[in-house]
């Protein structure tokens, strides 16, 4: 779900690198939970919602902070 803290493009890649590693090492699950902690684009998380509804949107499990920061937080409460 949602994250208050903003990352930045530092932070984010970081965690595609770890995530990289971790699939390279046959840890697939562990490597899409992490993945998982870079926001999805508010773009994506707009069209996922508009074409999958929102509770499909929120049982992904991605965070959902950047389009919570764009759409506000009525984005996800609705």
């Amino acid at each position: 779900m949602a994250q208050s803290k903003t990352m930045t493009l530092h932070e984010k890649l970081q965690i595609g690198v770890k995530s990289r590693e971790l699939r390279q090492q046959g840890k697939i699950e562990e490597a899409d939970k992490l993945e998982k902690q870079i926001p999805m684009a508010p773009y994506l998380a707009k069209f996922y919602k508009k074409h999958l509804g929102l509770d499909a949107l929120l049982k992904t499990g991605w965070n959902l902070s950047e389009a919570v920061e764009e759409y506000g937080p009525e984005f996800i409460s609705q």
